[in-house]
């Protein structure tokens, strides 16, 4: 008897995705767990890393280059664009291996395979979960006070983990065929950042060149995040451009993803 995935753009399936949603929550917290076994300081690294890296931007990019920040905290306006960036990164980089690194179970067992890059997704989306509490200290400190565009952010939330989750499941199915994803994608993640706006606002961009800019689906989320923690104006058009962008992306991979994963056992 041979278990294979169907052709149709039903590749979703959502009632097997449900029927094994208990595996699902396993492979999470076993993420979560093994990443901070055995570390002295365990889950506040998960603090530490946006907290250190806005500090660097701070005094490098908002004191001594004195990057504009719109008239708000240059800290407030780098940790809000490194939170959602974070999470991509990371999410990223773990889901590209996670089929290899599960080779174990998808040789063995059947179940929905788009399930493990989901799983190393969603670890760092605890991890993205923490570190947003920080921004409760962070905000009080610089007297920010929250304004009705907070409503938006489990909206973004949604669209950031729909992309990730996407672009997670398509680079990890490529990963199992050809192994240069793993050499290429650290260093197609370290340029992307240049070209979201994690360290500085999109006002920095010429006018003239933001039709371009925008062409980055993350720099219409990651800029919705600060506009919906700052309370400052969306910029809608970006935003809906990044949500088409992230709906075509994640049925697209998932349905690659479908077509890829009857060869994986064979590969791996």
């Amino acid at each position: 008897m041979v278990l294979e995935p169907g052709n149709s753009w039903t590749a979703l399936n959502i009632r097997d995705l449900w029927q094994y949603r208990e595996l699902f929550y396993f492979l999470i917290w076993r993420d979560v767990k093994v990443r901070y076994k055995q570390t002295v300081l365990g889950v506040v690294w998960v603090v530490l890393q946006p907290l250190l890296a806005t500090l660097i931007f701070t005094v490098f990019l908002g004191v001594l280059a004195r990057v504009p920040s719109d008239g708000l905290p240059y800290a407030l306006v780098v940790y809000t664009g490194l939170l959602p960036w974070t999470f991509f990164s990371t999410a990223v980089t773990g889901s590209s291996t996670s089929i290899v690194g599960s080779a174990h179970l998808v040789t063995k067992v059947y179940f929905p395979r788009m399930i493990i890059p989901g799983a190393a997704i969603g670890g760092r989306l605890v991890d993205f979960a923490v570190a947003l509490l920080l921004l409760v200290p962070i905000m009080f400190y610089y007297r920010i006070t929250p304004t009705r565009n907070l409503l938006m952010l489990p909206v973004l939330i949604l669209a950031i983990t729909l992309f990730t989750w996407g672009l997670g499941m398509w680079i990890s199915a490529l990963n199992v065929r050809y192994r240069d994803v793993g050499v290429i994608l650290p260093v197609t993640i370290q340029l992307w950042m240049f070209v979201s706006p994690v360290a500085y606002p999109v006002s920095l961009v010429p006018a003239n060149w933001r039709w371009l800019y925008f062409l980055n689906p993350l720099a219409g989320i990651i800029e919705g995040f600060r506009a919906a923690i700052l309370g400052v104006a969306f910029s809608w058009g970006p935003l809906a451009y990044s949500g088409v962008v992230t709906l075509m992306l994640f049925f697209y991979a998932a349905h690659v993803f479908r077509r890829m994963e009857r060869s994986f056992a064979d590969i791996i």
